[in-house]
């Protein structure tokens, strides 16, 4: 899965990916990293998730990254902001205030992008990317993070299909495996929900399960 797919996916508009409200794990499990206002949070592969918003309004501040500047455009614009564009390194940010988003590939990040970073929220990150990337995915954010930084995981767990496009079902067997040997993991909660993918349910998959997790960089 190359760089094009997500560019067409935006230019298309077929994000059905995109949640409008702001994810029930991230406002219940949050408080969990004890996390003090002030602190950066990195929100990899962003999109226009409201989440970051949020994030915003409980006095955080956030560092995101997102390959299309469609979706970041849309970010501001939707929610009347206007941010400024500034070239730093390999990246194109769009910053205001307390929110910076890098216009970019999340794997040419490296540790002096997020030397700032004391936590990670991924909602939509894991599961945007096909299990033969997902290695490679982990491998990077232990990288960036420093000992001690603690991530809220969201993950999805469905009917695997034949033909696999986002988002995909990424199981607890495998988040630990994926994770176990730079994290510590806590298995927060794994609720059944309403599927909300168009994709999944035209497949007759109603419902899947959806999983939170507590990982701290060991």
């Amino acid at each position: 899965m190359d760089a094009q797919f997500w560019h067409e996916r935006w230019e298309n508009n077929q994000i059905g990916f995109h949640q409008e409200e702001v994810h029930f794990y991230l406002q219940e499990f949050w408080s969990h990293l004890q996390l003090p206002a002030g602190r950066e949070v990195l929100v990899p592969l962003c999109g226009k998730t409201n989440d970051m918003l949020w994030l915003l309004e409980q006095g955080y501040r956030v560092l995101g990254i997102e390959l299309s500047p469609l979706a970041i455009a849309a970010f501001y614009e939707e929610n009347k902001l206007v941010p400024i564009k500034k070239q730093r390194g390999n990246f194109i940010s769009w910053e205001l205030d307390e929110i910076r988003i890098l216009e970019g590939d999340y794997f040419a990040l490296t540790p002096v992008e997020t030397m700032e970073t004391s936590a990670t929220y991924d909602r939509a990150s894991l599961i945007a990317l096909p299990k033969k990337m997902r290695i490679a995915y982990v491998q990077q954010l232990t990288t960036l993070l420093k000992v001690g930084t603690k991530v809220l995981l969201v993950t999805l767990n469905y009917p695997l299909q034949e033909e696999e496009v986002p988002p995909f079902s990424v199981t607890t067997e495998e988040v630990y495996k994926l994770y176990r040997n730079s994290f510590a993991i806590e298995l927060f909660a794994a609720k059944a929900v309403p599927t909300q993918s168009p994709r999944l349910q035209t497949q007759g998959i109603k419902h899947l399960t959806e999983s939170a997790y507590l990982l701290k960089r060991s």
